[in-house]
Order: C-alpha cells, then structure tokens, then sequence
C-alpha cells in the first residue's frame, strides 16, 4: 500500500464522514484538525438530553452490520470493542392505517409464514425475492460501493455490464415489486425501506430492492447506548491517532491561490493546509464558502436536483411505557402514494394530510435512554424540502400527528410528557447548513447515483476533496463510512 507524504489536513464537519475519514487520514501519518460548527461531534447525529431523556438526533436504524466491520477493520478493531450490539426481534412493527398491525421478526422463516397471510404463495415469491437481492447486495458491496467513479467507463466496467441485465437500471422500484407481488402489505414492506435512501418507490431504481435484503435477512440491530456510542468510538479512533477538534467553531471562507485551498477561516482563526476535506452540507460549502469560479456545481445545479425529504421531528419523553410501541414502529398511510407526492412533486409540495410517518422507542431496548418507567419517543414524519416552516404550522402538524397516533394507539401521549422538543425545516437548514432543509442530502434517482453525484474531488480547486451522503455511494451512515474510505484511499493514491 502506497504511503502519503505528511500532510497537514483541515477537516470541514464532524458528521460520520468527518469522523471517519479524519481516523483514517490520521491513521496514514497526516496531521489532522476536524473544524465543527456545532457544540458536539455526529452532524446529524448529534445527541439532544434534558432531564436523563437521551435522543439520538438523526439516524436511528443500524444496519449493514458487515459494512461497519469493514470500516472498524481498517484500525485492527471490531464494532463490539466499542459498543454492544442487539439484534432487534421483532425487526420493527408495521401499522397499516388502522386496518392491520405486523411486527417483521428476525426470524426470516415467520416472515415468510407473514407473507402466505398477504396473498397466495406470498412467502415463496418473497424467498425468490429475497435471493434476488441478497445477490444484488453482494455484487454491489464487491464491485459497485468501494469504488469511486470519475468517467462513464468507470461505470459500465465489464463486470457490471454483464451484470446489467439483473440491475433493472431504468425501471423504478415501485413498477418491479408491482410485478412480483399483489397485495398492498407486502407491496409496502419491500418499498418502504427506500425511505434510508431518501427516495420514494416511483423514482428510485430497480436494484435498490437490496434494501430488502438489508433489513429482512441480515436484520436490524441496536448499539447499546444509542447511535451516539457509534458517533463517540470514531471519534476516539482518530483522538487515537492525534486528531485535533475544534467545536463551536464555524467556517466561513476557504482561502484559494493558484487553484489551491492554502488557509480555512473560521469565526475564530485561520487554519493553514495542504488538503482541505469537507464533510459540512455539500451545497454549502460550494455555495458559500467558494468563490463563484471555484464552484463545481452552482446554484443552477442544486436547484435542479432532487433532494432528499426534509422532516420535522418530535423528541418526546413521557413519564410511563407505551406498551403498544416496539423499538423501531412505522404507520404507513393507505393511500401513500399522496404521500410521496406532496414531498417529491415541486408543484405539490405542502404539509402533508395524511402522511406516514416514524416513531422509535429506544427505551425499549436501552435502559439508559429514558429514567426507569419512563419512554423516548422519536417522532419523523418525512416533509418536502423547501416548504415554508413557522411555529405555527409546525404546531398543527405536530398535533395533527399527535391525535392520529393517540387514536391508533389508543392512549392519551401528550398528557405524560414531561419532554418536549421539535425540530424542522429552518432547524436543519440553521444547525447543519442542510440545502433547502434536507435531512438527508440527495435523493437517490438513476441520475443522482454512482457517477452522477457530486464528485469526491472538486474540480477546479486541486487539493479539496468531499465526503458524506451527497458523495458516491450516498445517504445513511454506512453509506458515509464507505464514502470515507473512498476518498482516503484516492488522496493516497494522488498525494503517494
């Protein structure tokens, strides 16, 4: 393996992409300085507590467990040299409007015994599904995620043109599961999953199915201690290594001489450097932090993205169990194709009706996330980004959720909260400089995958690189440690 020079290296975000590409350049010999906005390392898994109620702000699903490995394997160590993992069982409960309650099991065999309950020969037809993409998910791990794409060649490779036929690259989730089964309940639990991806099952393509893979056959898993534990043993990682933070400390300008970063201003002092990394929102730091002519993509290309939804979210703690919740509980609408329109089509994009939505009970598998008798709610309900967002809407809404999970549940939640905070559209865009207020970045369409996200290297300014979920492979957090390793190895590969 080819060794870099020593570099000094200014990291711009402590998000998962931050996190885990500072351990590794440091782990290579460079000295790094990680610069965060925000009073705490995660991004938007930053951490909100009050009154021993502990929420994990952003992600709360921990899957591809063998993704993980990979990374922590890079360092010699192992996920549970850091944290314990659970398996959840049930993988998490499905309410569909208010005609029927599923819990998935971990048990792929009870799965399948589900689906001959959704329609005739449901569990054959979802075994051959399911073989399908567990055959997806291993070529993409081997051939198509690990690797950076720079030109069209580097996509249609050999191998995955032989592949092609199996990719179904221009037909859209939505119109295959369609194919391949009939009733309304097995339809949604193979599409809902795209939601991790930041799309809708009409515009995401095909071979995405490997989600279903993901969660039904290797299953879903919870890090003692939250999310959190994740974020704090990759930051010990690079502490290991000699990575220097810096919090509450926002960057406001790269300095560029001769198509070179040289020094980052922050609010505070200005850092010089070899090689800038940035991990902050993709969009702003191209928008706001470069000069129009140091741009690789402009504002023409944002607005003409399709980004991932926004969200507001309710971090609730009230003073007794919900019994009737599960770790991980998703209420899918009836009719969530409307859904989906009103967050993914400009000309309808509104505060939705009826929308489906998240709700995570971490207190049900970790006794420190909530005081004794007590439960934390997190409540996601996906939004179009870009809508307009003021305390009053945001208050209709929040009820409007309310009431239909207190009618479903059939119990009063609002009168034993004890916490209470709400989170949204101008939330993101002010913590974490989010693009119109994505939660999550880019949406996964065929045109906004692989090659055609925005590149780990800038290409006008010879020595600025990006990582995080608007890079190649995308959105979710073992997404962002796969996008981490990429762009490790390119500056090893370019600075040797």
């Amino acid at each position: 393996m080819m060794k870099c020079d020593k570099m000094k290296i200014v990291i711009v975000g402590a998000g998962f992409g931050g996190l885990s590409a500072g351990a590794l350049l440091a782990k290579d010999g460079h000295d790094v300085i990680l610069l965060e906005k925000n009073e705490q390392p995660g991004g938007r898994a930053s951490v909100y507590t009050e009154k021993d109620f502990y929420f994990d702000m952003g992600p709360s699903w921990y899957l591809m467990p063998d993704v993980y490995e990979k990374f922590f394997a890079e360092f010699d160590k192992k996920p549970e040299d850091f944290f314990q993992l659970e398996k959840l069982d049930p993988s998490y409960r499905i309410y569909f409007g208010n005609e029927k309650i599923v819990d998935i099991a971990s048990d792929l065999e009870k799965n399948f015994e589900l689906f001959d309950t959704f329609e005739e020969n449901g569990g054959e037809k979802l075994k051959e599904y399911l073989k399908e993409s567990k055959e997806l998910y291993d070529f993409s791990l081997n051939e198509m995620l690990y690797k950076d794409y720079r030109s069209i060649l580097d996509f249609l490779n050999g191998k995955l043109l032989l592949k092609g036929y199996k990719l179904h690259i221009w037909e859209n989730l939505e119109h295959y599961v369609g194919k391949k089964f009939e009733s309304d309940e097995a339809r949604k639990i193979l599409e809902y999953a795209i939601g991790f991806l930041g799309g809708s099952p009409a515009n995401t393509p095909s071979f995405y199915q490997l989600m279903s893979h993901v969660d039904l056959t290797m299953g879903v898993y919870y890090p003692q201690g939250g999310m959190r534990k994740v974020v704090q043993s990759i930051k010990e990682l690079g502490e290991t290594f000699g990575v220097e933070f810096h919090f509450n400390e926002p960057v406001e300008m790269l300095e560029i001489h001769d198509k070179k970063v040289k020094r980052v201003i922050t609010n505070k002092a200005a850092y010089d450097a070899d090689l800038v990394l940035m991990n902050a929102d993709y969009a702003h730091s191209e928008l706001e932090l470069l000069n129009e002519n140091y741009q690789t993509y402009d504002e023409k290309y944002w607005d003409s993205r399709v980004m991932a939804p926004s969200a507001m979210v309710a971090y609730l703690g009230v003073d007794y169990v919900v019994d009737k919740l599960d770790h991980h509980n998703l209420f899918l609408d009836k009719d969530w194709d409307q859904g989906f329109d009103v967050i993914f089509d400009p000309e309808k994009a509104a505060w939705p009706e009826r929308p489906s939505y998240y709700v995570n009970v971490p207190s049900r598998t970790d006794l420190s996330a909530a005081p004794e008798g007590s439960d934390t709610l997190f409540i996601l309900v996906p939004l179009a980004p870009g809508l307009e967002d003021t305390p009053e809407l945001r208050d209709k809404f929040y009820n409007k959720i309310m009431d239909d999970l207190e009618m479903k549940l059939g119990e009063n939640i609002r009168d034993h909260i004890v916490v209470k905070k709400v989170f949204a559209l101008t939330d993101f865009k002010d913590r974490y400089n989010a693009y119109k207020g994505t939660a999550l970045g880019l949406s996964h369409t065929m045109r906004q995958t692989a090659l055609w996200r925005p590149a780990h290297l800038s290409k006008k300014v010879k020595n600025l690189y990006y990582s995080g979920q608007y890079t190649h492979p995308g959105i979710g957090v073992p997404m962002t440690l796969i996008s981490s390793q990429i762009v490790a190895e390119e500056i090893k590969e370019r600075h040797g």
